[in-house]
């Protein structure tokens, strides 16, 4: 797993533990963003020969994605519009043009997206006992899950070109201590 540079802001998990039906909005909404994300990466040339590898992530996604509408329904709270995220569009918004530089910068957000929710996972995992315990077992259950698809976006973009995803790699933990700084009011996973 990556050594971040920058700790998750102090404020997150409060503002997260007293939010929770938000957070579980936006957290459905993530899950179907990474299952999409999943097979848009297929566009790509230097993918091809993982396609099988992207559609198991995009139906990991969807089954999550499933799980989490289940919680909604059971908890009667209603599935609402999605929320940007600033963390997220200022990765992507880094994404470089060109085939083989654009494939290894989207690799690395989804990899980054993938290693920051498994992170947080293990804390709401542990954090949400004897609070609410449904809860955190379903976050310890993704934990191994979001960390696989960490190492396979990162190995994916290795087996491209490993020398310009080593580069890449330290511009991202940088931008990632750049914008995991700047202070998001809304109750969000990201």
């Amino acid at each position: 797993m990556l050594l971040w540079r920058e700790k998750i802001p102090a404020d997150w998990l409060p503002k997260v533990l007293a939010n929770l039906p938000a957070v579980l909005v936006d957290h459905a909404h993530l899950e179907r963003k990474a299952a999409t994300t999943a097979l848009v990466l297929e566009k790509y040339r230097d993918l091809f020969g993982r396609v099988e590898e992207l559609n198991a992530i995009a139906i990991e996604e969807l089954q999550h994605f499933g799980l989490v509408l289940q919680l909604l329904k059971r908890r009667g709270i209603p599935f609402t519009e999605p929320r940007r995220s600033p963390w997220i569009s200022g990765l992507m918004g880094s994404v470089r043009q060109g085939v083989r530089v654009s494939v290894i910068d989207h690799l690395l957000v989804c990899a980054f997206i993938e290693g920051r929710s498994c992170e947080k996972f293990q804390i709401l995992g542990r954090e949400l006992e004897g609070r609410d315990d449904e809860l955190a077992k379903f976050y310890a259950s993704l934990v191994e899950s979001e960390g696989n698809h960490y190492a396979t976006f990162v190995l994916m973009a290795r087996a491209i070109d490993d020398a310009e995803t080593e580069r890449r790699l330290d511009f991202y933990l940088d931008l990632d201590a750049q914008l995991i700084r700047v202070p998001n009011p809304e109750p969000m996973l990201h």
